[in-house]
């Protein structure tokens, strides 16, 4: 019996440690799964040229949800190079008026209105340092660089009808940094959680009527991932 109970607290040993081995060099890790992008909630002001610059306007820009998808190669059991990709996210730009109340700016109330929407992929690389870990948690940080790449920009009727046209966000460069853990499940599965901010800033450029105007948003969204992932 004795004997017995020995064998068995030797094979759940192996399993555990089997379970928490770290990331070795040459490991392939890919996952998949929920990724929401957050921008600052902040609003940003819009500077019309022919109104003399800055105006009371403001815009700010939602959240939105896609598919992430991540991929890791490991050079030891500590730093890795990650790629993060996702299908293209959507975001509704919503304008503010403070003088809507007094018939807006463009003598009709746009406070709250959606203005337009915006699609943007935001590919990612990151240097990733696992910390040493004996237990099933696998926890990381990491800094990377982001490039946005923003298109199909598009006025929304209402804003049309008022002269709004010819939208367009720069794709800008940006640092990334960001914390996460690796769960395992067992020696190939594990659940990833991750959070990252990343420092989006670009200017969007329009037209009012045959008068340019422009607005410096500073997007600098929190990402979040909930994501499946396996190791090769």
């Amino acid at each position: 019996m004795k004997k017995s109970l020995l064998t068995l607290a030797v094979i759940s040993s192996l399993s555990l440690n089997v379970i928490a081995e770290d990331y070795k060099a040459g490991d392939i890790v890919v996952r998949g799964g929920a990724t929401m992008v957050s921008p600052d909630s902040g609003k940003s002001g819009v500077y019309v040229e022919a109104l003399g610059g800055d105006t009371p306007l403001s815009i700010s820009v939602d959240d939105n949800s896609q598919l992430g998808l991540n991929f890791v190669y490991c050079y030891d059991n500590n730093w890795a190079v990650e790629v993060l990709a996702a299908t293209p996210f959507t975001h509704d730009v919503t304008i503010h008026d403070p003088q809507s109340i007094s018939g807006g700016l463009f003598g009709a109330d746009v406070d709250g209105a959606t203005l337009a929407e915006v699609t943007h992929l935001p590919p990612t690389i990151s240097a990733l340092y696992y910390f040493d870990s004996a237990s099933d948690i696998k926890p990381y940080v990491g800094v990377g660089i982001n490039y946005t790449i923003f298109f199909d920009e598009d006025f929304k009727n209402t804003p049309k009808s008022l002269g709004f046209s010819e939208l367009e966000l720069d794709s800008p460069f940006g640092i990334s940094v960001q914390i996460g853990a690796d769960y395992q499940l067992d020696d190939k599965w594990h659940v990833n959680a991750s959070a990252r901010y990343i420092d989006i800033g670009t200017e969007a450029n329009f037209k009012i009527g045959d008068v340019k105007g422009s607005a410096s948003i500073d997007v600098d969204p929190m990402v979040y991932s909930i994501m499946l992932g396996y190791k090769f």
